[in-house]
């Protein structure tokens, strides 16, 4: 067993960040990111490709910050120590309540998108490679 920390966390969601964009810009399909379209029409003038970088740091910014949010939450309920196995699972529950989220509240509220059925499965797949990553790096006490 290990104990959930906040460093943890913000590790944690660092690496899953970064592990989760390295699969998004080897199978997606290169269209700019949800969050570069998010700043086109919040902060930009131009289209999404144009804030690509900017989408990106975004990006990074929501992830580290999910990391932190559950590795606070995760002792508040009851899970401050955990197994690897079960740091896995909760991690990938958390990965699906992220694409939830995200699917539902910003792609289709903030952001008015209505993607293809194969776009949502590879929105899927990456918020479930996330959470994998972030349950693993909790899971096992690397900081």
């Amino acid at each position: 067993m290990v104990e959930i920390t906040l460093l943890g966390g913000l590790v944690g969601g660092l690496v899953a960040t970064s592990v989760m964009t390295i699969f998004m810009m080897a199978l997606g399909d290169d269209s700019p990111p949800p969050t570069a379209l998010f700043w086109s029409k919040s902060v930009g003038d131009e289209g999404p490709e144009s804030y690509m970088m900017q989408g990106m740091a975004l990006h990074m910014f929501y992830g580290v910050v999910a990391g932190v949010i559950l590795a606070v939450a995760l002792p508040a309920v009851g899970f401050g120590d955990v197994t690897l196995v079960t740091a896995l699972g909760i991690g990938l529950a958390f990965g699906f309540v992220l694409f939830v989220g995200a699917a539902i509240f910003w792609m289709n509220v903030v952001l008015a998108l209505d993607p293809e059925p194969k776009q949502v499965g590879a929105f899927l797949l990456f918020h479930l490679i996330y959470g994998a990553v972030l349950g693993g790096v909790l899971g096992a006490g690397v900081v």
